[in-house]
Protein backbone atom coordinates (compact mmCIF):
# COMPACT_ATOMS: atom_id res chain seq x y z
CA UNK A 1 0.00 0.00 0.00
CA UNK A 2 1.30 3.16 -1.26
CA UNK A 3 1.11 6.64 0.65
CA UNK A 4 0.30 9.69 -1.25
CA UNK A 5 3.18 12.46 -0.98
CA UNK A 6 2.44 16.37 -1.49
CA UNK A 7 -0.46 18.27 -2.03
CA UNK A 8 -3.84 17.08 -3.57
CA UNK A 9 -4.99 18.24 -6.53
CA UNK A 10 -8.13 20.66 -6.12
CA UNK A 11 -10.71 19.88 -8.35
CA UNK A 12 -11.45 23.31 -10.06
CA UNK A 13 -14.47 25.43 -9.13
CA UNK A 14 -17.15 26.54 -11.59
CA UNK A 15 -17.78 29.95 -10.83
CA UNK A 16 -20.36 32.62 -12.29
CA UNK A 17 -20.18 36.14 -12.66
CA UNK A 18 -22.77 38.70 -13.76
CA UNK A 19 -21.85 41.75 -15.80
CA UNK A 20 -24.84 44.07 -15.30
CA UNK A 21 -25.22 46.63 -17.80
CA UNK A 22 -27.27 50.32 -17.14
CA UNK A 23 -27.38 53.18 -18.42
CA UNK A 24 -23.79 52.49 -20.55
CA UNK A 25 -22.28 51.58 -16.90
CA UNK A 26 -21.00 48.20 -15.33
CA UNK A 27 -21.91 47.44 -11.68
CA UNK A 28 -19.32 46.15 -9.57
CA UNK A 29 -19.28 44.71 -5.53
CA UNK A 30 -16.60 45.25 -2.98
CA UNK A 31 -15.97 41.73 -1.17
CA UNK A 32 -16.59 42.21 2.65
CA UNK A 33 -12.77 43.30 4.00
CA UNK A 34 -12.88 40.19 6.69
CA UNK A 35 -13.53 37.62 3.78
CA UNK A 36 -11.23 36.20 1.62
CA UNK A 37 -9.96 38.44 -1.27
CA UNK A 38 -11.48 41.49 1.03
CA UNK A 39 -11.17 44.69 -0.10
CA UNK A 40 -11.40 43.68 -3.66
CA UNK A 41 -14.05 44.39 -6.97
CA UNK A 42 -15.72 41.75 -8.55
CA UNK A 43 -18.94 40.97 -10.77
CA UNK A 44 -21.51 39.57 -8.69
CA UNK A 45 -21.84 36.32 -8.58
CA UNK A 46 -20.49 32.95 -7.06
CA UNK A 47 -19.97 28.84 -7.20
CA UNK A 48 -22.21 26.98 -9.09
CA UNK A 49 -23.93 24.35 -6.81
CA UNK A 50 -24.79 20.37 -7.58
CA UNK A 51 -27.41 20.24 -9.52
CA UNK A 52 -27.85 23.89 -10.89
CA UNK A 53 -26.05 24.94 -14.58
CA UNK A 54 -24.09 28.37 -14.31
CA UNK A 55 -27.56 30.56 -15.80
CA UNK A 56 -29.73 28.93 -12.44
CA UNK A 57 -26.78 29.33 -10.51
CA UNK A 58 -26.52 33.07 -11.45
CA UNK A 59 -29.72 33.59 -10.90
CA UNK A 60 -30.10 32.45 -7.16
CA UNK A 61 -26.37 34.19 -6.65
CA UNK A 62 -28.04 37.76 -7.28
CA UNK A 63 -31.31 37.17 -5.51
CA UNK A 64 -29.19 36.14 -2.48
CA UNK A 65 -26.24 38.97 -2.78
CA UNK A 66 -28.29 41.76 -4.19
CA UNK A 67 -31.98 40.63 -3.38
CA UNK A 68 -32.74 41.36 -7.55
CA UNK A 69 -34.44 39.29 -9.76
CA UNK A 70 -32.26 38.99 -13.43
CA UNK A 71 -32.76 37.95 -16.96
CA UNK A 72 -29.77 36.00 -17.91
CA UNK A 73 -28.21 37.43 -21.44
CA UNK A 74 -25.55 36.16 -23.34
CA UNK A 75 -22.56 34.28 -22.44
CA UNK A 76 -19.18 36.93 -22.24
CA UNK A 77 -16.48 34.88 -21.43
CA UNK A 78 -14.92 32.50 -19.15
CA UNK A 79 -11.35 32.34 -18.02
CA UNK A 80 -9.72 30.34 -15.34
CA UNK A 81 -7.20 30.99 -12.73
CA UNK A 82 -5.37 28.77 -9.60
CA UNK A 83 -5.77 30.95 -6.39
CA UNK A 84 -4.06 29.56 -3.86
CA UNK A 85 -6.68 28.51 -1.72
CA UNK A 86 -9.02 27.69 -5.02
CA UNK A 87 -8.70 26.74 -8.32
CA UNK A 88 -11.77 28.47 -10.53
CA UNK A 89 -13.37 28.59 -14.02
CA UNK A 90 -15.30 31.64 -14.50
CA UNK A 91 -18.40 31.99 -16.89
CA UNK A 92 -19.27 35.18 -17.20
CA UNK A 93 -22.85 36.52 -18.36
CA UNK A 94 -24.83 39.39 -19.12
CA UNK A 95 -27.20 41.21 -17.29
CA UNK A 96 -29.85 43.75 -19.46
CA UNK A 97 -32.84 43.38 -17.63
CA UNK A 98 -33.73 42.73 -13.61
CA UNK A 99 -36.18 43.62 -11.14
CA UNK A 100 -35.84 44.90 -7.86
CA UNK A 101 -33.46 47.24 -6.11
CA UNK A 102 -30.14 46.16 -5.80
CA UNK A 103 -28.87 45.88 -2.22
CA UNK A 104 -25.55 44.80 -1.34
CA UNK A 105 -26.44 41.47 1.42
CA UNK A 106 -22.65 39.92 1.01
CA UNK A 107 -20.70 43.32 -0.39
CA UNK A 108 -19.27 46.34 1.38
CA UNK A 109 -20.44 48.32 -1.54
CA UNK A 110 -21.68 48.32 -4.51
CA UNK A 111 -21.12 51.26 -7.98
CA UNK A 112 -21.80 51.66 -11.07
CA UNK A 113 -18.37 52.44 -13.23
CA UNK A 114 -18.13 52.66 -16.90
CA UNK A 115 -15.99 49.71 -18.73
CA UNK A 116 -12.99 52.17 -19.45
CA UNK A 117 -13.17 52.58 -15.70
CA UNK A 118 -12.95 48.98 -14.62
CA UNK A 119 -8.80 49.50 -14.49
CA UNK A 120 -8.54 52.00 -11.90
CA UNK A 121 -10.53 49.52 -9.36
CA UNK A 122 -8.38 46.17 -8.03
CA UNK A 123 -9.79 42.81 -9.31
CA UNK A 124 -9.08 39.05 -8.69
CA UNK A 125 -6.92 37.95 -11.35
CA UNK A 126 -9.90 35.67 -12.62
CA UNK A 127 -11.87 38.96 -13.43
CA UNK A 128 -9.50 40.31 -15.87
CA UNK A 129 -10.34 38.64 -18.88
CA UNK A 130 -14.00 40.03 -17.66
CA UNK A 131 -12.67 43.83 -17.63
CA UNK A 132 -10.77 43.40 -20.89
CA UNK A 133 -13.38 42.22 -22.74
CA UNK A 134 -15.50 45.25 -21.23
CA UNK A 135 -12.81 48.29 -21.69
CA UNK A 136 -12.52 46.48 -25.05
CA UNK A 137 -16.14 46.29 -26.32
CA UNK A 138 -17.60 49.38 -24.65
Amino acid sequence: MSKMTGMKKQLRVMVVAAVIVKDGRVLIAQRKKEERLGGKWEFPGGKVETGENPEQALKRELREELGIEAEIGDFLCSSRYDYAHLPVELHAYRIMTFSGEIVPHVHDQVLWVLPQDLCRYDFPEANREIMRRLAGHS
